[in-house]
């Protein structure tokens, strides 16, 4: 496979935009940033980032880059895609889109997704600059899931470079397909994990409503207890205790449901994914 050398980012002025420039942008790559929104133009030009203009750059590219929210994906594909040089790559940030058939497509171009994992609660973390980077992409090192089926060995391993300097630092490029990425965001980590990080939240504020606990001392024991309940379920680090398992026991009855496996049935799958992308339903 020919080198990817030439990048474009579309949207280089959004929230997804700014933070994979800004690695772009230390790179050796060649990278055109293109974005339409005024407010977010000054954004990229105050980072010392040239702008420019998408009908002229984006024949040129070797991998142009969706960075643009899911719902407007499909949209702005449509004004792309047939600019796209033959044996290009088109790079989206989220499975959603790609899932749902809303990306235009030609035969001739190749098609691919990338969504960082963001650093594991698990990592290792030496300086405050580790710590204090959440989201990944500055200095915290992660994983990343991505999905290319047509492209071959070489071709990934090329496009992983484009990847790793993107969402870097990177420790390792998972590849899988669209749907098995679609399976792992949103169905694992925002309907199950980010929807419990939330209900989390919500059980705390209610601890101190109802009990009249100080905030911060239901703060120390929930926080603590986080680390250790992932400790302890993922990593076998000692059981839970006897009591314990009893009191788990309880708040699944009370606040599981006992058919919610069926959020990874396909089904269930489309739908949530067509809420997600406001359509009344996924493409076939």
């Amino acid at each position: 496979m020919n080198q990817l050398k030439t990048l474009t980012v579309i949207g280089a002025g959004g929230k997804m935009g700014m933070r994979i420039s800004a690695n772009f942008q230390k790179s050796d790559y060649q990278v055109f940033y293109c974005e339409n929104s005024p407010a977010a133009q000054q954004q990229v030009i105050q980072q010392g980032r040239e702008l420019s203009d998408a009908d002229s750059v984006v024949p040129l590219s070797d991998v142009v880059i969706l960075a643009v929210p899911d719902i407007v994906l499909g949209k702005v594909s449509e004004a792309v895609v047939p600019q796209m040089k033959p044996g290009a790559v088109l790079l989206t940030l989220d499975p959603a889109a790609a899932y749902a058939n809303l990306i235009f497509q030609r035969d001739d171009i190749d098609y691919a997704v990338a969504h960082p994992c963001h650093p594991s609660v698990f990592l290792e973390r030496y300086t405050k600059e580790e710590h204090a980077d959440a989201f990944g992409g500055i200095a915290a090192i992660q994983h990343v899931a991505a999905a290319w089926e047509a492209g071959s060995e070489a071709q990934r391993d090329e496009l992983s470079k484009v990847i790793r300097v993107m969402y870097g630092p990177v420790e390792q490029v998972h590849w899988v397909t669209v749907t098995q990425l679609a399976y792992l965001e949103p169905t694992l980590v925002e309907t199950v994990a980010c929807m419990v990080g939330a209900f989390m939240k919500e059980a705390l504020d209610e601890t101190v409503k109802h009990s009249g606990v100080p905030e911060e001392a239901a703060k120390a024991m929930l926080y603590g207890h986080i680390q250790i309940a992932l400790a302890v379920a993922f990593r076998a680090t000692n059981p839970f205790s006897d009591a314990c398992m009893i009191a788990m026991e309880y708040g699944r009855e009370k606040i599981v449901k006992p058919d919610w496996k069926q959020i990874f049935e396909q089904k269930e799958l489309d739908i949530v994914i067509a809420r997600m992308l406001k359509i009344d339903a996924i493409r076939r």
